[in-house]
């Protein structure tokens, strides 16, 4: 009851951008192109993927659903964003933050499998091209994109469950931009080992471990263009993995430093600005990454306009 009481009751504040409280309206007028961009860009590559025959191939399968996840990532937390932006207020209720701990590290999850179900994709078609149509059928790329949403619901519930049973001290100030497992641990008034292991289990089985796939895929893949005679057929067949390599880059580069580095006092602000971009910029420059790297996609968005 006491701890119902001290929890549900006071919920958290998100502090955000609140050092710089003179910038609200700049900061909010930025997120909120940002948003649209990624709404606009990511609802555009969903559409070319449905509309045109051209792009009814796997890689574009899994290129928009790819583009619906995105839109949701971002979803979760921008809005929140830019409500706290123009009313000046970053509170947000307890069970808000679980929601949004839940659905950030759900979808965040998901599309980490999803890109190694895109490695292989990209394997397959380069490494074993005459069985590529048999391979990639249609009905293996729908059991890789239920099986990948599938394995990751139970888990992720079972974390945000420990993490909101815990009890959390005085100050329920989140020095982040919204709510993140981390953050919330740092705030907590008990032995967190076990939200920890936990965390990093989860870490090593659904970012780790589908980034070992994706290096391996792709290491296999160098290995057989490298072996192409032309300079035309190397530079076709990099050409088709160079987009996918991109937005990988990206999206692990900041979350792998966010989650594996020790957290400390003097590294909160850099934490937070490196979440912001995997979670908000990675998702804008993906419809920009694709749409210059990938020539089909390319000749689909100008049919479309």
């Amino acid at each position: 009851k006491g701890l119902e009481n001290h929890t549900v009751g006071s919920g958290f504040v998100l502090l955000g951008f609140s050092d710089h409280s003179s910038l609200q309206g700049l900061y909010f007028t930025v997120f909120l192109v940002i948003y649209l961009m990624v709404l606009t860009g990511n609802s555009l590559i969903a559409l070319m993927t449905v509309v045109d025959s051209s792009l009814h191939s796997p890689m574009h399968f899994f290129l928009r659903n790819l583009s619906f996840l995105e839109i949701c990532y971002t979803s979760v937390t921008l809005p929140k964003m830019l409500v706290g932006f123009l009313m000046e207020d970053g509170r947000i209720s307890f069970l808000g933050c679980a929601a949004q701990l839940d659905f950030l590290v759900l979808l965040g999850s998901i599309e980490c499998l999803l890109l190694a179900a895109m490695a292989y994709d990209r394997y397959i078609a380069i490494c074993d091209p005459l069985h590529y149509t048999l391979i990639m059928s249609r009905g293996l790329c729908i059991r890789l994109v239920v099986g990948s949403c599938v394995a990751v619901i139970p888990v992720q519930v079972g974390q945000t469950y420990q993490v909101f049973t815990l009890p959390f001290c005085a100050s329920h100030d989140l020095h982040h931009f919204f709510c993140d497992v981390p953050p919330l641990l740092e705030l907590a008034c008990a032995d967190t080992f076990w939200n920890q292991v936990m965390l990093y289990t989860i870490i090593l089985v659904f970012a780790i471990l589908p980034f070992s796939l994706i290096v391996i895929s792709y290491i296999k893949i160098i290995g057989v263009i490298l072996k192409i005679p032309s300079d035309l057929g190397r530079h076709k067949a990099f050409s088709t993995c160079s987009s996918h390599l991109g937005v990988v880059t990206l999206f692990y580069g900041s979350a792998t430093i966010v989650y594996l580095k020790r957290r400390s006092r003097d590294s909160v602000d850099t934490d937070k600005y490196l979440a912001l971009f995997y979670t908000i910029v990675t998702p804008m420059f993906n419809p920009v990454i694709y749409s210059l790297r990938n020539k089909e996609v390319r000749i689909a968005l100008k049919r479309l306009l």
